[in-house]
C-alpha cells in the first residue's frame, strides 16, 4: 500500500522551487569549502545530504498521512449516509404503521 501512495505523491506532488533558499545553500557551501579542510567539508555534505533525505521523507510522509486522513473521513462520511438513509427508510416505515394503526381503531 506503500508502494501505492508513493507513487501517488511521485505523480500529484510538485515540489516548490525554494530558489532563493537554494541560491543561498549554495553560497553558504561555496564559503564552507573555502575555510575547511576536506575532512570537515565531507562532513557538511553529509549533514546537508542527512537533512535533505529527511526532509524528502517528511513530505511523503505527510502526503501519505494526508491521504489515509481523507480516506478515512470518506469512509466515516459513507457509513453516515448508510445510517441516515437507513434511519429515513425505518421513520417511514414506522410513520406508515402508525397511520395505518389509527386508521384501525374505532
Amino acid at each position: 500500500m506503500k508502494t501505492r501512495l508513493k507513487t501517488l505523491y511521485d505523480c500529484f506532488y510538485t515540489p516548490p522551487e525554494f530558489s532563493e533558499q537554494k541560491q543561498e545553500v549554495k553560497e553558504c557551501h561555496q564559503a564552507l569549502i573555502q575555510v575547511l579542510e576536506k575532512p570537515e567539508r565531507r562532513l557538511v555534505l553529509r549533514i546537508m545530504d542527512a537533512q535533505s533525505l529527511m526532509a524528502e521523507e517528511r513530505s511523503i510522509d505527510s502526503f501519505i498521512s494526508g491521504f489515509e486522513l481523507a480516506w478515512q473521513l470518506s469512509m466515516e462520511m459513507n457509513q453516515y449516509e448508510k445510517e441516515r438513509s437507513v434511519s429515513r427508510c425505518t421513520a417511514k416505515r414506522s410513520g406508515a404503521l402508525s397511520m395505518s394503526g389509527k386508521e384501525e381503531e374505532p
